[in-house]
């Protein structure tokens, strides 16, 4: 395993993080909760220290099946969570989500976290999403409050753009930014990763995978249930999954020359970038993990890099 000291804390985190979003239950196809159990206690075992999980996820069930996993060593592994992102339970039908970063939702959401979580102090605690009702210096201020009552140790911000991280930043510094990065997904090099070097944090990766894509599992006629997010989001849409293969492809040639799968080589890619501190992969299960952990431990050379960015 390798591991990474995350930037104005005293966390040292595993660069593989373990996504916890699929043990929430919903949006990801079928998951088991036993799958769920197994994987998360055989990660622990390889050296995994480094949870993600979020309120939302499963509108709480993420967190408890997290907990149930990991049982006394909740308190020996660094689990991040997250709140922001608030819900109405519409009986037959989805909750109805929405941004609420108020601090009276704060207090409501870290409360529902920690009970959830047996815990006492969250190790690293995010805003999920700017909240556009809520000033961003209102929320981090409130956060202050809950370190300084001993609930949450460091703050993080995910899905913020460049001059939303500025302005949390200058309230309280940041211990991370979480972004949506892979091939397929680069938008954070053009804005927001450089404002993070700048400002002296690694960025955190989410969705290494691209949700899967990148693992060559699926081809062009690859169709997903209307319970899997996947059969909404844009790149895996007809017009744009030919284009996406093709990146596919190069991972695939890659990771021939590595003796790597395309999943490892996508992992790679992503660590090897030095404003990446981690890379945080969903998992269902504990074949998903093993394989998963192939990315670790090994660098691309400049060349092999280079050619998966396309240059």
């Amino acid at each position: 395993m390798e591991y990474v000291k995350l930037d104005n804390t005293d966390l040292l985190v595993s660069r593989f993080g373990f996504g916890c979003e699929p043990a929430g239950g919903t949006d990801w196809g079928k998951v088991d909760d036993h799958d769920s159990i197994v994987a998360i206690r055989r990660a622990v075992d390889l050296g995994v220290n480094f949870f993600d999980t979020a309120d939302v996820y499963g509108l709480g069930r993420s967190e408890q099946i997290l907990a149930e996993a990991l049982g006394p060593d909740c308190r020996k592994v660094i689990i991040a969570s997250k709140f922001g992102v608030n819900w109405n339970v519409v009986p037959g039908n989805r909750a109805r989500t929405f941004f609420d970063s108020s601090p009276a939702r704060l207090l409501e959401a870290l409360e529902g976290s920690l009970r959830r979580l047996r815990l006492d102090c969250i190790p690293l605690y995010y805003i999920h999403w700017p909240d556009p009702k809520t000033p961003i210096a209102d929320t981090v201020e409130a956060l202050i409050k809950c370190k300084e009552a001993g609930k949450i140790r460091y703050i993080g911000v995910s899905n913020f753009s460049s001059e939303q991280i500025r302005q949390a930043h200058a309230v309280h510094s940041l211990a991370t930014v979480q972004v949506p990065y892979n091939l397929l997904q680069r938008q954070a090099e053009s804005d927001v990763l450089p404002c993070c070097d700048e400002l002296g944090i690694r960025a955190v990766a989410y969705g290494p995978l691209a949700q899967g894509l990148l693992t060559g599992k699926y081809g062009a006629d690859a169709k997903f249930d209307s319970d899997d997010r996947r059969s909404r989001l844009s790149h895996f849409q007809k017009e744009t999954l030919k284009e996406n293969l093709a990146s596919v492809e190069r991972l695939v040639v890659i990771g021939k020359q590595y003796e790597k799968k395309p999943a490892q080589v996508a992992i790679r890619w992503i660590l090897d970038n030095p404003s990446m501190s981690c890379a945080i992969i969903g998992i269902k299960n504990a074949y998903q993990l093993e394989e998963n952990l192939g990315a670790m431990n090994w660098t691309l050379a400049p060349e092999a890099w280079k050619f998966l960015t396309g240059e």
